[in-house]
């Protein structure tokens, strides 16, 4: 886990009085003062208030809510002969693998010294030896996403009637992906509200992401930060004005340059992205794929590899960007224009992470411009757009891929069949 924002006050972990056993995690992580969105929230969770925050992915909203669900773990313990298994004391709900993969390390790192037990429950991973876990160990901290957590749910592998603490992350997220019929049955295997601390962020908040919050909380306070990639300040923001043909060409000399260590491309749809890994592998650029219909295992050995520097670039959906969470990425390339204005904002947000400053290259062709007023005027800035230079319009050292399109076009990989996986 790594402390994602500067911080802006003076609020210090050591001044929250938190167990030394917490504290002492806290302190090894490298930690020492609260970023704005802990300072806010902090002092409200503790004291065991619901909360409703509203942060973007990178403000440290995961170590907000996972020190206040293990203090309150530590500050109320309950007696060995009285816990059994498959009941938890709390439950982090994400809508992503990579999401729940993230909290569940980092709340791993922040129970170094506490003896607490984390579970991970998730899509597209082991099946059985999360059940074993589940049947047989005393679980305190469960992360889980939604489909996955409903099958054990169903099956009566997990009970979340002696839950403490609930968090609900990245709501609006959930909505997006369709499972909010999933979380209200979940909420209703839970303890009552009354009778647990709901925690619920959420990066934006329409109507239906607020009437969901006040059904599942109670009294809530409200925290809302401003997020910073909203402002963008540390990246540096440049969309080139050319044609569909001359897109690879640019991106692909734009990776030779030396400034780009590490680099996200993002295009919108699966097939764009397995092409376009495809062709910078072709161009010789060490290149790997995220997107929803690659393995589990096999993503998190891709991050591995793109956090040491072996992989450059990673080509990736939306969804699979959101759980991206690398610092030192230097370079996002807009391969197309996001048709959603916010999900401009996430991908940019992948970059200038942690006080370093970013890069942010977007394509704007005949087929995507027309999305460029809804973001300028999401992102309260008018972008600068520009031609690229000569040397980045040369031509590619090797013949293109050429693909058929058609009735005898690739069809996407599992067959057009193919049920989607559960996350």
């Amino acid at each position: 886990m790594t402390s994602d924002t500067k911080h802006t006050g003076d609020l210090r972990f050591q001044d929250l009085h938190l167990d030394k056993r917490l504290l002492d995690a806290i302190t090894a992580i490298g930690f020492e003062y609260c970023t704005p969105i802990q300072a806010e929230t902090l002092p409200w969770t503790l004291a065991c208030e619901d909360l409703i925050g509203q942060a973007q992915t990178g403000t440290g909203k995961t170590a907000a809510f996972l020190i206040t669900a293990i203090q309150t773990l530590l500050e109320t313990p309950v007696p060995e002969k009285e816990r059994f298994a498959s009941e938890p004391r709390v439950l982090a709900l994400a809508p992503t693998r990579e999401l729940a993969m993230q909290i569940a390390k980092d709340a791993e790192q922040l129970c170094k010294h506490t003896g607490h037990n984390v579970v991970t429950v998730v899509g597209g991973m082991n099946y059985d030896k999360q059940r074993d876990q589940l049947q047989n160990e005393i679980v305190d901290i469960l992360v889980a996403t939604p489909g996955r957590l409903i099958d054990f749910l169903g099956s009566q592998d997990v009970f979340l009637d002696q839950l403490d603490i609930l968090i609900l992350d990245e709501a609006d997220r959930m909505l997006d992906m369709g499972f909010i019929p999933d979380v209200k049955r979940i909420i209703r295997k839970c303890t009552p509200k009354d009778d647990r601390q709901t925690l619920l962020f959420s990066a934006t908040f329409n109507q239906d992401v607020l009437n969901l919050a006040s059904m599942w909380t109670k009294n809530a306070e409200f925290v809302e930060i401003e997020p910073e990639q909203k402002t963008a300040e540390r990246v540096e923001q440049t969309v080139y004005l050319i044609g569909e043909e001359e897109k690879l060409p640019v991106l692909v000399n734009y990776l030779k340059n030396p400034d780009v260590e590490k680099a996200i491309v993002f295009a919108n749809r699966r097939d764009q992205c397995r092409d376009l890994e495809e062709d910078l592998r072709n161009q010789g650029v060490k290149v790997a794929l995220m997107s929803g219909e690659i393995a589990q295992n096999k993503r998190l050995k891709t991050l591995e590899q793109f956090k040491k520097g072996t992989i450059q670039v990673l080509v990736a959906t939306d969804v699979a960007g959101r759980g991206i969470h690398v610092n030192g990425v230097t370079h996002v390339f807009n391969y197309n224009l996001p048709e959603n204005a916010e999900d401009y904002v996430h991908r940019i947000g992948r970059t200038g992470r942690a006080g370093q400053t970013g890069v942010s290259v977007s394509f704007a062709g005949e087929d995507d411009s027309f999305a460029l007023p809804e973001i300028e005027k999401y992102i309260s800035q008018k972008l600068k757009t520009a031609v690229p230079d000569e040397n980045l319009m040369a031509p590619l050292e090797k013949p293109r891929i050429t693909r058929r399109r058609g009735g005898g076009g690739r069809r996407p990989q599992g067959g057009r069949n193919q049920r989607p996986r559960r996350n």
